[in-house]
């Protein structure tokens, strides 16, 4: 018996000193922020993660690997949603793109090759005419998606969009918001890894909340 207690003081003792060590390591205010006025993008229960994104970003070009990656280990309870963030003119339409694309079941086929596109190889796909011949040319009905781009569904999706994100103040992308309590990203938490450290410890942070 005294081995196990030993055994178990010792696994609460690491447990005790990784949360400390996590607490010390991600600072509010620098790491991350704690939003004034909560914001949901879905209506899922579990702990909802959103990735503010862009696909003619270039900082969210290379954070989508591992952005990627990381949804694949994400926790049964994790919520991941995607939202395009409408900054510009183009991205504006880049972001109906991402919208119709979802309304079609079609986003598998154009995610990747968006931010190629618009990314990497800076296309000029800035109306609904160009991005329909672009998603045709990736196996998706154009006549479909032109239906979607022009819906009243994804013009409500669209003003929901811009609405989270004034509300949790995004100013950039790629930012990743968290539970609609927090904010972080590559510049706050010192690098794309990082950005996902923050996020695993503001989730757990979330997670510990939920249970108390």
């Amino acid at each position: 018996m005294g081995i196990f207690r030993t055994l178990a003081a010792g696994v609460v003792a690491a447990t005790v000193a990784f949360s400390a060590s996590a607490q010390d390591q991600w600072v509010e205010g620098q790491h991350y922020q704690r939003l004034a006025t909560e914001v949901s993008a879905s209506s899922d229960e579990g702990i909802e993660v959103v990735e503010v994104f862009w696909y003619g970003c270039g900082a969210c070009n290379q954070f989508e690997p591992l952005m990627q990656a990381w949804k694949k280990e994400a926790a049964d309870d994790v919520n991941v949603v995607l939202v395009p963030a409408p900054m510009n003119k183009a991205a504006v339409e880049h972001a109906r793109a991402y919208y119709a694309t979802k309304a079609i079941g079609a986003t598998d086929k154009t995610h990747d090759a968006f931010y190629k596109a618009l990314a990497e190889e800076r296309q000029d796909l800035s109306n609904a005419s160009t991005l329909g011949d672009f998603v045709e040319a990736q196996g998706v009905d154009r006549e479909a998606f032109i239906k979607a781009f022009n819906s009243f569904g994804v013009k409500a999706q669209m003003q929901r969009s811009v609405s989270l994100l004034r509300g949790a103040q995004v100013g950039g992308t790629p930012t990743m918001l968290v539970a609609g309590k927090y904010k972080t990203g590559p510049v706050m938490a010192g690098g794309y890894e990082e950005a996902l450290e923050v996020v695993d410890y503001l989730v757990e942070k979330e997670r510990n909340e939920r249970a108390e």
